[in-house]
């Protein structure tokens, strides 16, 4: 049951003297989007009434079709800390459905509400909790950013080195004035990178949060006079974002990853989910890294996973086992960035993680030196693949798979896959600074 009904949130708009209340939804590549209402439309915007053109929308529709409907999610009702306080500004997600009120096929978020839904069918609740990292820049004389910084600080730095940390200081108490459980906050590796953490919740909230942070973070930074990026490699030669998530599924109120008598307090479940992940990992990878730019993170000397391996004691493979155990037993996927939409993201996750379940898909014997130390010939005899290069092979991964395609649906699948073949396109066509300093004087 949502912690609102339509009269308390109308009442609250009196109240809080809330003028403008902004309709948000997500788009295919993980974009926010709003319709901006009065506070005078509110009651038809509860009716689901509230119409907008898709075809506007990349991914969407065609321009035949355009009619979409908004049907707001009350459980998402909040209002910004850092708006005006007369002419208060607040704002409901909304999932998008078609005009015989089915649900757009399209929508992100209905991929991950099916996701859950299926979960739902064994008893299991999917909890969810990322790490989002990103990085704060300067910006120009005309307000547009650069990637310049004059900070030099590293990891877990504090003011005067980190000259941050007054922003993110403001990005958490707004957080937390939304209803956030902030559970830490800190300087990363990379001069101007930062993380904040917030507390795990079940999927969809916590991809809603996923979304509302990173609107607050870009909010709050422009108001400091910065611009943040969750761009995953906006520099070269220092570490890239990332967004690792730690998941666990519960039933009955209980995380069936934990298992004090199996082997590393882990249950079968736990491996099976595991296996799931580790199987489909290739064809997930271009939902999890979706741009061009993800794959400049992911190279060796950056701490970011290569290789598809697990382990419970180190921190180069793709899956990670933290040391805690008992209901905080979960499983760490550290090859998403923040530029993931964070719908897909969870959605494709999730479906792999249960059918390594259904299926029992024991993943292979976890791996406790540094992947990187190995060479390739001992790589390829313990049978360690890598993860897509580029963003071409991450896309020829998901047209192999049809049950990650099946996750996606059809729509969304066929669009996403044409989307980012046109963006490798563009990519190649480029003639970079490097090219032009590494061949002109040579040919």
């Amino acid at each position: 049951m949502s912690r609102y009904s339509k009269q308390d949130i109308v009442r609250i708009v009196e109240e809080e003297g809330v003028e403008f209340i902004r309709l948000q939804f997500t788009d295919m590549f993980g974009m926010l989007k709003n319709v901006a209402i009065t506070a005078s439309q509110l009651g038809k915007a509860l009716e689901n009434k509230c119409m907008f053109d898709g075809s506007s929308i990349e991914g969407f529709v065609r321009i035949e079709e355009s009619d979409m409907y908004l049907f707001p999610d009350l459980e998402t009702f909040e209002i910004f800390p850092w708006r005006p306080q007369q002419g208060k500004v607040a704002r409901i997600i909304c999932d998008v459905y078609r005009p015989n009120m089915e649900p757009f096929e399209g929508d992100p978020r209905y991929v991950l509400r099916r996701a859950v839904e299926n979960a739902a069918k064994d008893g299991y609740t999917f909890n969810v909790g990322p790490e989002c990292e990103f990085f704060l820049f300067h910006t120009d004389d005309y307000g547009q950013p650069t990637t310049i910084t004059h900070e030099r600080a590293g990891y877990f730095d504090l003011g005067p080195v980190d000259l941050g940390e007054n922003t993110r200081r403001d990005m958490v108490l707004s957080l937390e004035q939304m209803g956030f459980e902030i559970e830490g906050s800190h300087h990363e590796v990379a001069p101007a990178q930062h993380e904040i953490d917030f507390k795990y919740a079940e999927a969809m909230h916590t991809a809603d949060n996923i979304m509302t942070l990173k609107l607050a973070v870009k909010t709050i930074a422009k108001r400091h006079g910065m611009y943040a990026t969750f761009m995953p490699k906006p520099k070269y030669g220092v570490a890239g974002s990332g967004m690792h998530i730690n998941m666990s599924l519960s039933k009955d109120g209980n995380n069936i990853f934990q298992d004090e008598n199996g082997e590393l307090g882990l249950s079968k479940e736990a491996y099976y989910f595991i296996g799931g992940l580790m199987k489909y990992m290739k064809a997930i990878t271009v939902i999890t890294n979706p741009l061009v730019n993800s794959y400049k993170r992911m190279v060796a000397g950056f701490e970011a996973p290569i290789y598809i391996a697990w382990s419970a004691t180190n921190r180069s493979p793709l899956i990670r086992i933290p040391s805690s155990r008992g209901e905080s037993t979960r499983v760490e996927l550290r090859c998403p960035d923040p530029s993931a939409n964070p719908y897909l993201c969870l959605a494709v996750c999730l479906e792999a993680g249960l059918d390594g379940i259904r299926n029992k898909i024991m993943p292979p014997e976890s791996v406790a030196e540094n992947l990187f130390g190995l060479t390739e010939e001992d790589r390829r005899a313990r049978g360690i693949e890598a993860l897509p290069e580029n963003l071409l092979q991450a896309v020829q991964e998901l047209e192999k798979s049809d049950f990650i395609q099946s996750v996606l649906g059809k729509h969304i699948t066929e669009k996403y896959i044409a989307a980012k073949r046109e963006e490798w396109n563009q990519y190649r066509q480029q003639v970079t600074n490097w090219e032009i300093d590494e061949y002109l004087y040579k040919f």
